[in-house]
C-alpha cells in the first residue's frame, strides 16, 4: 500500500482525499476525503480575474487540508486545478498562495487531462460488473466546465467544454449582481442555448449516442441523486452507484426551476453553497440525458479526485 495525498480544485469546491492505495490489486482504502465550497471561481466568467476573497477562502481551506495531510503522515499532495484557474489572468497568485501552505505547486490541467482523471477515477472499480456494460461515457458536470470521456478499458475519446454549473449561474441566472429567484424563462433559455451549442461541440469530438452506460460525477449529480431519493441528509453509500433515471431528473429540475433558493436551501441533501447554482447544473445534467438517450444515470461518488490519487499511486 502507497499512502496518498489528493487535491482536486475546480472552480465550486475544493477537495481532499487522502488514502492507502494498492496498484497491484486496484484497491484504494479511504482514510480522509472531505469537500468545501470555496467558489474560486467566483465572476472569473466575467472579469477573467481570481477575487481576492475567493483567494483568501480557498487558502483557507488548503490551510485546514495541510493539517489533515500531516496528521496522517501521508506527504506531500498532488494538487490538481481546474477550469476557473486555467482562465483566470492572475492565477500565480493562486499558485504562490498554495505553495506557500502545502509547499506543492497546483498542476493547472488541461480540459483533456481533467476528463482523464475523471474517467480513471470513476470507472476503475465498475471493471467486470456484467450489469454496467461498456462503453461508457462519463460526464463530469464541474463550476466553470463538464468533461465527456467515452471508454471502456482506457479512454477512447475525451472533451471538455466551459459549460458549468457556477458559469451558466453567473452568465445567465443573475441580474444585477443579484440571483433572481426563482429564474425566469428568458434567463433558463439562454442556460440551454449555451448548453445545446457546448453540447454541439462536444459531439465533435466525443460520440455522445453509442455508450452503453451513462456515468455521472461531481456534485451537480450527487445532490440530484439525492434528491431523487428522497434523502433527508447526504448520504454518500446512499447515492454511490444508484441508478436515477431520465424522468426523475426531468421532475427534479422542473422543481427547481420552480422554486426559490430558499426552498432549495431547505432540502436536507442540498449543501448551502450549492442551492444557488444547482438550478443550472441540472438543467446541464437533464441536457446530456436527453441528447445522449440515456434512460438513467449512473451515480458515481468516486471522480478526478480517485483518479488523481490512482496517479501517484
Amino acid at each position: 500500500m502507497t499512502r496518498v495525498a489528493a487535491i482536486d480544485c475546480g472552480t465550486n469546491s475544493i477537495r481532499l482525499l487522502v488514502a492507502d492505495a494498492d496498484p497491484s490489486t486496484g484497491e484504494l482504502v479511504e482514510l480522509d476525503r472531505r469537500m468545501e465550497i470555496v467558489r474560486l471561481g467566483q465572476d472569473v466568467d466575467r472579469t477573467g480575474r481570481l477575487a481576492p476573497e475567493a483567494l483568501e477562502r480557498t487558502f483557507a481551506a488548503c490551510r485546514r487540508y495541510a493539517a489533515v495531510i500531516e496528521e496522517h503522515g501521508a506527504g506531500k499532495p498532488r494538487f490538481v486545478a481546474t477550469s476557473a484557474s486555467r482562465d483566470a489572468e492572475n492565477r500565480d497568485d493562486f499558485v504562490r498562495g498554495v505553495v506557500d501552505i502545502l509547499g506543492v505547486e497546483p498542476e493547472v490541467i488541461s480540459g483533456d487531462q481533467e476528463a482523464e482523471f475523471s474517467f480513471t477515477g470513476a470507472t476503475r472499480e465498475l471493471a467486470g460488473q456484467e450489469h454496467l456494460p461498456t462503453p461508457y461515457l462519463v460526464v463530469d458536470i464541474g463550476g466553470g466546465s463538464t468533461e465527456f470521456v467515452v471508454g471502456d478499458d482506457r479512454v477512447r475519446a475525451a472533451r471538455s467544454v466551459d459549460i458549468g454549473c457556477v458559469r451558466m449561474t453567473e452568465r445567465h441566472l443573475v441580474r444585477d449582481g443579484v440571483l433572481t429567484d426563482p429564474p425566469a424563462p428568458d434567463q433558463v433559455e439562454a442556460v440551454r442555448s449555451d448548453i445545446g451549442a457546448a453540447l454541439d461541440l462536444a459531439a465533435q469530438s466525443v460520440p455522445l449516442t453509442g455508450a452503453a452506460t451513462l456515468v455521472g460525477l461531481a456534485g451537480t449529480v450527487t445532490t440530484v441523486a439525492a434528491v431523487a431519493l428522497g434523502l433527508e441528509e447526504y448520504d454518500s453509500s446512499a447515492i454511490h452507484h444508484s441508478r436515477i433515471s431520465v424522468d426523475q431528473v426531468e421532475e427534479i429540475t422542473a422543481r427547481l426551476l420552480g422554486s426559490t433558493h430558499a426552498e432549495r436551501a431547505a432540502l436536507g441533501a442540498m449543501h448551502p453553497g450549492r442551492a444557488d447554482v444547482i438550478v443550472s447544473g441540472a438543467l446541464i445534467l437533464l441536457a446530456v440525458m436527453r441528447r445522449t438517450g440515456a434512460r438513467e444515470v449512473v451515480v458515481s461518488e468516486h471522480d478526478i479526485l480517485d483518479g488523481i490519487a490512482w496517479s501517484i499511486a
